[in-house]
């Protein structure tokens, strides 16, 4: 912004304001000239929201009474009952409203189209305790990850973190990513609680995962997997284009997140 005023009123830097104290762009100048003199007003950036289905309130009707149903027919308290979602998690996050020229439709800010990011995976359980998280980061070897030097290393170990690469072109998750975020965390977790909870018969005792409508998430081979491996863990889906209003990470975890990452 001091570079567009230089270039629009170079004359203003060469003034003094009194004999020693020369001119300087404070924030009170700059936002009147951008207002006077440019033209401008602070906007949101725009783009194009998720809309949820015209008959969303039957959808989450049946979906609640599906996840009541089964909650009730196999006992299952709230300590097993855990949600997982994937985000996006960009390493330098932009703002959401900036200066731009008043009238215009379209507000495109910097940061906004930042690309280089990694993933994480999050999960709490429906008694409030958050789990260890995954996080998945471009490359095909452990040198893609954070490194033991990085800070907090030694806190996120402590915490049970999965650091992983994805071993493809993409930052996303994958089913072998899935199927380590299973082994390593949602089941060691279903497990402790089990003990903790002090059930009879813990192997036959069964559990929720509720996660989302992601292709991996549904397709065959990991669902024939989950009931070849895990038997007792019940996956239930968020229904499509939902997350905001049936996805307990969406809002109570991941918006929190994203805002301490800012």
């Amino acid at each position: 912004m001091v570079a567009i005023i230089q270039e629009q009123a170079p004359q203003l830097f060469d003034w003094f304001l009194s004999d020693t104290t020369k001119f300087r762009c404070s924030e009170t100048f700059v936002r009147k000239y951008i207002v006077n003199n440019l033209g401008w007003s602070f906007r949101a950036t725009t783009r194009a929201s998720q809309k949820p289905p015209p008959d969303v309130a039957q959808i989450l009707e049946e979906a609640a009474l599906h996840e009541a149903y089964v909650i009730r027919n196999y006992s299952i308290p709230a300590e097993l009952r855990v949600n997982t979602d994937q985000t996006q998690t960009v390493y330098q996050h932009g703002n959401k409203a900036t200066w731009h020229t008043r009238g215009d439709k379209q507000v495109g800010a910097v940061g906004k189209d930042e690309k280089r990011a990694f993933t994480l995976v999050p999960s709490k359980s429906a008694s409030g305790e958050v789990l260890p998280f995954q996080a998945i980061f471009q490359g095909s070897t452990l040198a893609s990850c954070p490194t033991k030097a990085s800070p907090f290393w030694e806190e996120a170990e402590r915490l049970g973190f999965q650091l992983e690469p994805s071993k493809t072109k993409t930052y996303w998750s994958t089913l072998e990513t899935m199927k380590r975020l299973v082994n390593n965390i949602i089941v060691p977790y279903f497990e402790q609680k089990k003990c903790e909870l002090g059930i009879d018969k813990p192997e036959e005792q069964h559990s929720i995962w509720k996660i989302d409508c992601w292709s991996v998430h549904k397709s065959r081979e990991f669902l024939n997997w989950m009931k070849e491996t895990h038997p007792t863990v019940i996956v239930i889906f968020v229904p499509g284009n939902c997350t905001s209003l049936f996805q307990p990470l969406d809002v109570g975890i991941q918006r929190v997140l994203k805002q301490s990452f800012k």
